[in-house]
C-alpha cells in the first residue's frame, strides 16, 4: 500500500513540494497550505499502487461480477489506511526527509505540520480505515489492513530501512497486501490467487525501487540508508534487478490457469517487454554504457499498470478461464 518510489514518478508540482510564503498569508491561504500539508502526508501518489493491485483483484474474486459498492468502500477503507502508514512513516523519517533533495519539502521536514500532529492525524486514519473496512466488508479485511500499517511502519521504518540494504526486499511486502485486502473484502477469506499477486508485486517492488535509488543515490548515501545501489557497483545492482524482474514476470504466469487467454496474453508481452528493459540496463551497465535507470523505474510501473489492467479486463469479460479447458 505504500512504496518509497511512486512520488517521484512525476515532476508536476504536488502537494507534497508545496513551498511556503515566506511573507504575510490571508487565512485562506494558510487553511489551504495546512490541507496541503495534511494530504501530502498520505502521499496520494503513492496511494497509486492501491488502486492498480486492488481492483483487479476484486474482480478476478467474483469474475464476472461487478460490485461497485464493495469496491468503493474497500478502496476508501484501503486509501485511510495507506494514509495512515504513509503518515506515520513520515512522523519516523521526518529527520532523514530533511537531509535528501527528493524529501526535503515534506510537511514535516519543513515544518508545515507538528510531528504531534502527524502522529495524532496518522492513528485517526487508521482507526477509520479499521472501521470502515469492518462494517463495509468484513474483519478479515479489516485486520489485513492493521497488519500492513503495523508492518510497514514497525518493521520496515524502524528496523529495516536504516539497518540493511534488503529493506525494500522484505519491507516490500507492504505494499503487496492490497491483494490480500481486496481478495478478503470480496471473499471473506484467503486463496491461492491473492497469493501468487501478492508475490507478483513482492518480486516487482526491488527492481521498481532500486531504479530510483540509482537515480537519488546520493540522497540515500547522504541520509545513511543502505540502499544496495548506496553500497554495491551498478553491475551488481542491476543484476538483482535482473533476477526479480524474472520472478516477477513467472509469478505472474502462475496465475494464467485462472484467467483466461486475455491475461495469459498481456502477461507473458507484457512481461517480455519488461524482462528486455531490464535486460538491456545490465547489459549496457556492464558494459559501462551511459543509463537511465529513471526510465526503468517509469518502466515498471506502466508494466504493473499493464498485467493488473489485463487481470481487471479478464475478470470482467470472464471468458472460460485456461484451467477450465482441459
Amino acid at each position: 500500500m505504500s512504496g518509497e518510489g511512486a512520488a517521484a514518478s512525476q515532476h508536476t508540482p504536488s502537494p507534497e513540494s508545496v513551498a511556503t510564503d515566506p511573507g504575510p498569508q490571508s487565512l485562506g491561504a494558510r487553511i489551504r497550505g495546512t490541507v496541503l500539508a495534511y494530504i501530502a502526508l498520505t502521499k496520494p501518489r503513492v496511494i497509486e499502487l492501491l488502486l492498480v493491485a486492488t481492483i483487479p483483484v476484486m474482480l478476478q474474486a467474483d469474475r464476472g461480477h461487478v460490485d461497485i459498492g464493495v469496491i468503493l468502500f474497500t478502496l476508501l477503507g484501503g486509501w485511510l489506511g495507506a494514509g495512515s502508514a504513509n503518515t506515520l512513516n513520515m512522523v519516523v523519517d521526518a529527520d532523514i526527509d530533511k537531509k535528501m533533495r527528493r524529501t526535503a519539502r515534506r510537511p514535516l521536514a519543513r515544518q508545515a505540520v507538528t510531528t504531534g500532529h502527524a502522529l495524532v492525524f496518522g492513528l485517526v486514519l487508521w482507526v477509520a480505515s479499521f472501521l470502515v473496512l469492518f462494517f463495509a466488508a468484513n474483519l478479515l479485511s479489516a485486520l489485513l489492513v492493521t497488519v500492513t500499517i503495523g508492518f510497514y511502519v514497525g518493521v520496515y521504518t524502524m528496523i529495516l530501512k536504516r539497518r540493511t540494504w534488503q529493506n525494500v526486499v522484505w519491507g516490500g511486502a507492504a505494499g503487496c497486501m492490497p491483494t490480500l485486502v481486496g481478495w478478503a473484502a470480496v471473499t471473506g477469506s484467503l486463496s491461492w490467487q491473492p497469493i501468487v499477486l501478492f508475490l507478483v508485486i513482492f518480486f516487482w517492488t526491488p527492481p521498481h525501487t532500486w531504479a530510483l535509488a540509482m537515480r537519488y543515490r546520493e540522497d540515500y548515501r547522504a541520509a545513511g540508508v543502505p540502499m544496495l545501489p548506496v553500497i554495491a557497483s551498478d553491475e551488481r545492482v542491476t543484476r538483482q534487478m535482473l533476477f526479480y524482474t524474472w520472478a516477477t514476470v513467472i509469478a505472474s504466469l502462475v496465475l494464467v490457469p485462472a484467467a483466461s487467454w486475455i491475461y495469459a496474453a498481456v502477461a507473458v508481452l507484457a512481461g517480455g517487454w519488461f524482462v528486455e528493459r531490464v535486460t538491456k540496463l545490465y547489459r549496457d551497465t556492464r558494459n559501462g554504457a551511459e543509463v537511465a535507470p529513471l526510465k526503468i523505474f517509469l518502466q515498471s510501473n506502466e508494466y504493473l499498470a499493464l498485467l493488473f489492467c489485463g487481470l481487471a479486463i479478464d475478470a470482467v469479460v470472464n471468458l472460460p478461464t485456461i484451467a477450465s479447458l482441459f
